[in-house]
């Protein structure tokens, strides 16, 4: 039997409504009034429907057909196309998007929470979608008015599909290392030239055309980072109403352990004509917007891979027969008690469990500091705000998706011998889930990026401030009076996380590897810091409905006991990541390189 994923539409509404209160933050931004809490209940219903009815049912022959390459040619797993069509013809790639374009102006924070659910429901497909917006989001921003009118309205309806184009075969997270070319021709177009790999959706049969957004380079530009402009290049020419071939062409698609349903290309742009987008040698810091929304996407893949994980192995656990509880027969008419009377087998589905739920209240208020930088009313708000989204990202994006596919991994330990049997898809999800921590910048990447960038470049200053939220939240007099150890916990560790943080900026002054040693601890650290905040949060929210009782205080009662697991077995982590931290870098760096030999 394969458990077939059902949207969790009762946590989703939770985290929104009553952890984060969007109708609050809905109201707080302009020109979001519109996003009622009719309205949101309705999209998020009908977006459910779509995963579990059309995109559920293709998870498994994704993965068994995978993508097929043929001259040139990306051919998607049956299905694909159909599921596509439909997504298109609902409106969903414009959910976010400007209405002058033909967008339904709804906030990315919406279409954020949406995509948890297609991750969930099949992640290969779902990756199609998510170059789309980034694509979308990078033209708002820094697109001329013409080019905004000749691409945004045909990749906000879905018949043109979107990619960034970065990585090359001889550099990966390097960008400065990259050789693509970009000439200059005689009528202000450039030509572009070069090969690029691991473009996820860089051919495939779904839409008409692929815009590509290209990093390359300028004839005499700077070397490094400096020198990197950025580029449309349409796979087909826009010529007046026709689509004429342009230098793109698509040379081989990699075979992955996992998302075989997601096509990853190698590119090649033989002399193909690209415009700018944006300005000369500035084309890193335009790809960044494309980078960071994607960052936040793939932390939600995080969730989503937990969540779908948490669901197979809760179901099978609820039927599958083994062994007698140690406290006694709880089926004594049958041969066996249901595995989920185990103490190891609820150790393992909690943890999937605070994960996902813990992860998904988090990714909801990253979401709302994005609403917030683009819509928030004042100055201040939006800098507030701003400052917030740099420091969680790089948290989010590792932390979540670490503990995503440890999520995944449990479930399949759950399932025992049969985890291992592909009819159940739990090993599917522990191979879709494993590149979750790749793309987007690896845990080490986004664990630099927030110990160097986002803490010592500012000498602390984000982190202070978002540690006084904390702060301010365990004061509050509800909260404080009965969350006492939970309230106490909060306050030992924004106090100890500051202190790390200038404990690796002192060793760091004297020593610049301390910092790279430190940095995926640190970023750990974070992590389970910030999930005890929002796990408080989310017992804080609940305490009163659990206490009053009638129906739905069963809900409310299993937020308050998983925020206890969470504190009592999952928080003490951190104690493992402060101590390595503490012990400093010289063991990682003293030994040869000459004594790594065997």
């Amino acid at each position: 039997m394969m458990t077939n994923y059902k949207a969790p539409l009762r946590d989703i509404a939770f985290a929104m409504s009553e952890v984060c209160d969007y109708q609050a933050h809905y109201e707080r931004l302009f020109g979001a009034d519109h996003a009622s809490p009719d309205l949101v209940e309705a999209i998020t219903g009908e977006y459910a429907r779509f995963c579990e009815n059309v995109l559920a049912p293709l998870y498994r022959t994704g993965d068994e057909e995978g993508c097929r390459w043929e001259g040139g040619q990306v051919h998607t797993p049956p299905g694909f196309k159909a599921a596509y069509d439909q997504f298109v013809a609902a409106g969903w790639p414009g959910l976010a998007c400007d209405p002058v374009h033909g967008g339904q102006g709804l906030l990315r924070s919406l279409a954020l929470i949406l995509g948890e659910m297609s991750g969930s429901a099949n992640i290969a497909f779902t990756l199609y979608t998510g170059g789309l917006a980034g694509a979308i989001e990078t033209l708002a921003v820094f697109g001329t008015e013409e080019q905004r009118a000749v691409y945004e309205p045909p990749l906000i309806e879905g018949r043109w599909n979107a990619t960034m184009c970065l990585t090359e075969p001889h550099c990966g997270s390097d960008l400065g290392l990259l050789k693509t070319r970009a000439e200059p021709a005689d009528d202000g177009q450039f030509v572009i030239s070069g090969t690029k790999i691991f473009i996820t959706g860089g051919e495939h049969d779904l839409a008409e055309n692929i815009i590509h957004l290209v990093l390359a380079r300028l004839p005499y530009a700077p070397e490094g980072n400096k020198g990197i402009s950025l580029f449309i290049v349409p796979k087909l020419l826009p010529v007046g109403e026709a689509l004429e071939p342009n230098g793109v062409s698509c040379g081989s698609i990699e075979h992955k352990m996992g998302i075989k349903g997601s096509a990853t290309c190698v590119m090649h742009f033989d002399r193909a004509r690209g415009y700018m987008l944006g300005e000369p040698n500035r084309g890193l810091s335009a790809m960044l917007r494309f980078i960071n929304a994607s960052r936040v996407r793939a932390a939600f893949q995080g969730v989503s891979h937990a969540e779908l994980g948490f669901q197979k192995s809760l179901s099978y656990a609820r039927d599958r027969m083994q062994m007698r509880s140690l406290s006694g027969p709880t089926n004594p008419e049958g041969p066996a008690d249901p595995i989920i009377v185990h103490p190891d087998v609820r150790r393992m589905l909690l943890t999937q469990k605070v994960f996902a739920e813990g992860n998904r209240v988090m990714l909801h208020y990253l979401a709302q500091q994005l609403d917030v930088v683009e819509h928030g009313v004042d100055d201040a708000q939006r800098r507030c705000a701003e400052r917030r989204l740099d420091l969680l990202t790089p948290i989010a994006k590792g932390f979540a998706t670490e503990t995503g596919f440890e999520a995944a991994n449990l479930a399949l330990q759950c399932f025992g011998g049969h985890g291992y049997i592909r009819e159940w898809g739990v090993e599917q999800n522990v191979r879709d889930a494993r590149i979750a921590t790749l793309y987007e910048g690896t845990t080490g990447i986004q664990g630099l990026d927030l110990i160097g960038r986002k803490v010592l470049a500012n000498q602390g200053a984000a982190l202070r401030e978002f540690c006084d939220e904390i702060d301010a939240f365990r004061e509050t007099s509800q909260v404080r009076s009965a969350l006492v150890e939970h309230c106490r916990a909060l306050s030992e560790l924004t106090t100890e996380w500051q202190a790390l943080a200038r404990q690796i900026s002192q060793r760091a002054a004297t020593d610049a590897n301390e910092m790279g040693a430190a940095s995926v601890d640190f970023l750990m650290y974070s992590g389970y810091v910030c999930l005890a905040y929002f796990w408080a949060r989310s017992a804080g929210a609940a305490l009163s409905k659990a206490r009053a009782g009638g129906d739905g205080a069963s809900f409310y009662q299993a937020k308050l006991k998983s925020a206890d697991f969470y504190f009592n077995h999952l928080l003490p982590r951190s104690r493992a990541h402060a101590a390595a931290i503490g012990n400093g870098g010289a063991s990682i760096m003293a030994l040869e390189e000459a004594h790594f030999a065997f």
